[in-house]
């Protein structure tokens, strides 16, 4: 689950990104360093967009998320400069960022896209780490504002670059509260560490089985090609509609049941106690909520269990099942998606439902792979008929987490 993403990338990919080491992204990177800084990056990072196959708005319950990260990639080229000082450019930013130690001081000196930076800088100092002055340029082919975490992927590929600059010790296992710390506090924004774990550390081929409350994780086979299956990620190209003020509305709305059922987090409600908390909440809205969150942990277990036993195609039905208490008990759905995951689903697709905070952003459809055309086919189709502006895709593979290039 992540709230809408708000890092300065692109928009709108139709194909898988990378196909080398390094890539268009980073060639696009490099040529923005030389353009702003006049001489070559020292060095490449990148860090991937992620996609949660399943578990939405579980992970600030306490809950349980099962991300695979894609291959589409945020790069930042990068290179020391003397002093406290950190200038970044974005190739979707008309003006470079540039801050000193004196604009750290406390959050909220740095604003707009810059912050993600600012952020990340900040959340180092704070947690003892003597962070190298740096200029950076930044590029990307993670889609902006689709759900598929663009900022938390800025984030770490910043982190990735300042933590080899510096030589800082810091292990990759606590890299994510670092990057989550710096959008909680510095940006404001509220999320989970489901965003920051899965980009930083996915492997290629898994998904990222992530307990929130320990953090602990399991890298679970996610083989699509051997199966001969395709994950296509559709982009609604819906705009998203109140959805910080929704996302923090569920929030609370979580928070406050847990209270009402005594519990730490929603996570603590058994799935075979959930009739019973049910009729301890005080309204159908709560009642609702509460649903969505404890039988969405479950599905993940579900889909973990199915995963580990090789049965890909049979976690299909629990992926749909998702997306109708997506849409359902947490109503966090808008009609392109619904249209996207109907007409996936009339197209022979095993299962389909939106990943994301919601309130716009993509669908996922896990489709037999000769039949993936067909199923884009039918959802632009759909979206032609409804006069939504027509939909992007890509198909995507389970690739690495955050690493130098």
């Amino acid at each position: 689950m992540t709230r809408p993403d708000a890092g300065p990338t692109s928009a709108g990919p139709t194909s898988a990104g990378p196909t080398s080491a390094g890539g268009p992204v980073a060639d696009r990177a490099t040529a923005g360093f030389r353009q702003r800084y006049g001489e070559q990056p020292v060095g490449h990072w990148a860090a991937p967009g992620r996609a949660n196959l399943i578990g939405e708005h579980t992970d600030y319950n306490d809950g349980f998320v099962l991300p695979f990260a894609l291959s589409l990639r945020t790069v930042v080229a990068a290179a020391g400069q003397p002093g406290e000082v950190w200038t970044a450019c974005s190739e979707l930013a008309r003006e470079p960022v540039e801050f000193t130690a004196d604009d750290l001081a406390e959050p909220g000196r740095v604003t707009g896209w810059g912050a993600y930076v600012a952020g990340v800088v900040w959340a180092l100092r704070e947690a003892g780490h003597t962070v190298p002055g740096a200029r950076l340029a930044i590029a990307s082919d993670v889609p902006l504002g689709s759900g598929l975490s663009s900022s938390a992927a800025l984030e770490a590929a910043v982190l990735a670059a300042l933590v080899d600059l510096g030589g800082l010790d810091l292990p990759a296992a606590q890299q994510p509260r670092l990057a989550q710390r710096a959008e909680n506090e510095y940006v404001g924004a509220p999320t989970g560490i489901m965003d920051q774990s899965a980009v930083i550390r996915c492997r290629e081929g898994h998904a990222l089985f992530l307990d929130c409350r320990t953090e602990a994780v399991e890298h679970i086979p996610f083989d699509l090609d051997a199966a001969g299956l395709a994950m296509l990620v559709i982009d609604s190209r819906a705009p998203h509609r109140h959805a910080d003020g929704e996302y923090a509305a569920r929030r609370a709305s979580c928070e406050q049941a847990a209270r009402a059922l005594g519990v730490p987090a929603l996570r603590d409600v058994p799935a075979d106690g959930l009739a019973d908390a049910l009729t301890r909440l005080p309204d159908d809205e709560t009642r609702r909520r509460v649903r969505h969150v404890v039988t969405e942990d479950q599905r993940v277990l579900d889909t973990v269990a199915l995963l580990r036993a090789g049965r890909i195609r049979d976690v299909g039905p629990l992926l749909t099942a998702s997306h109708d208490s997506m849409r359902d008990d947490f109503e966090i759905t808008v009609p392109e998606v619904d249209t996207a995951v109907r007409a996936a689903l009339s197209a022979g697709a095993l299962g389909a439902r939106m990943t994301g905070g919601g309130f716009g952003g993509c669908v996922l459809a896990l489709v037999e792979a000769a039949s993936a055309d067909p199923v884009v086919a039918a959802v632009t189709s759909a979206y032609a008929e409804r006069g939504f502006t027509a939909p992007g895709h890509v198909t995507v593979l389970p690739a690495p987490g955050a690493t130098r290039l």
